[in-house]
C-alpha cells in the first residue's frame, strides 16, 4: 500500500476482539446488532460493554436501531455515555425508509461523535456532511462491498467524498469490505478507514507474498486434497 489507511476489524466475537486489539495494523473496532446477534450476545448493552473492556484503547462503533425519533436519541445518548473511546453509529434512515438526518443534527450538537452508516450515495454524504457539527470528529460509512455487489464501482464515490471532507473533521470509511484489494484499493484514493472482518484479516500476511511460491502452494493444495481424498484417474 502506497497510503497510509486505518484499519478497523468488523467483528462482535470477545475472542477475536482480544486478539486483534494487540495487532498494530489495527486501528478500531466496529460492529452492528447483526454480528453481535451471531457472536450470541443476549443483553446489547452488558456485551457492549464487554466488547469496550476488549477493545482498551482503540475505538469502537455501537448502532442504534430504534425507528422512533426520541427513542433513537435515548438510545444514542446512553450508548455515548457508556466511554470517551468510541462513535454511535446511526444509520442514515430508518426501517421505513423516513432520513435520520434530524436525529444526527441533534447529537451532534451535542458533541457526540458519530458514525453516519448504511450510506449509499454522494447526496446522502453531502446531508451528513453539512448537518454534522464541525467540533466533533465523525466518520461516514459507505457501503462500498454492497455498492459493488450492483455492478457499481464504488471507489468514484469514495474518492468525491473524501474530497467533500477534506477540511473538516470527517472521515470517510470504506464499509462492507468483501476481499484483501479492498485495503489497496481504499488507500490509494485517500480513504481514511476501512472496516474488514476477521476471515479478511487473516489473509492480511499475505501482502505482498510471493506470487511464484503462492503458485506452488495452490499446486500443493490441489494435491495434498487429492490425495487426502483417496482420488485416482487411471
Amino acid at each position: 500500500m502506497t497510503k497510509k489507511i486505518k484499519i478497523f476489524a468488523d467483528t462482535a466475537f470477545l475472542d477475536e476482539i482480544k486478539f486483534l486489539e494487540k495487532k498494530n495494523y489495527i486501528n478500531g473496532f466496529t460492529t452492528n446488532p447483526s454480528l453481535m446477534r451471531k457472536a450470541g450476545a443476549k443483553n446489547y448493552k452488558d456485551y457492549c460493554k464487554k466488547i469496550l473492556e476488549y477493545s482498551k484503547n482503540k475505538p469502537a462503533s455501537f448502532e442504534i436501531f430504534s425507528d422512533n425519533q426520541n427513542q433513537a436519541i435515548n438510545e444514542a445518548l446512553e450508548i455515548a455515555s457508556w466511554g470517551q473511546n468510541l462513535y454511535v453509529k446511526i444509520p442514515i434512515i430508518n426501517t421505513k425508509g423516513k432520513s435520520n438526518l434530524n436525529i444526527i443534527k441533534f447529537l451532534s450538537n451535542k458533541k457526540i461523535n458519530l458514525n453516519i452508516t448504511a450510506v449509499f450515495n454522494y447526496s446522502q454524504v453531502k446531508l451528513i456532511a453539512n448537518a454534522l457539527n464541525p467540533k466533533t470528529k465523525n466518520i461516514i460509512s459507505i457501503f462500498a462491498g454492497r455498492i459493488a455487489d450492483t455492478g457499481r464501482d464504488p471507489s468514484k464515490l469514495i474518492k468525491k467524498s473524501v474530497k467533500l471532507v477534506k477540511k473538516k473533521k470527517i472521515e470517510i470509511l470504506w464499509a462492507s469490505t468483501r476481499e484483501l484489494f479492498n485495503i489497496v484499493e481504499a488507500a490509494s484514493i485517500g480513504c481514511h478507514i476501512i472496516t474488514v472482518g476477521p476471515e479478511i484479516l487473516k489473509k492480511y500476511k499475505l501482502f505482498n507474498y510471493s506470487l511464484l511460491k503462492l503458485c506452488k502452494d495452490t499446486v500443493v493444495q490441489f494435491k495434498m486434497d487429492a490425495k487426502k481424498s483417496k482420488f485416482s484417474i487411471i
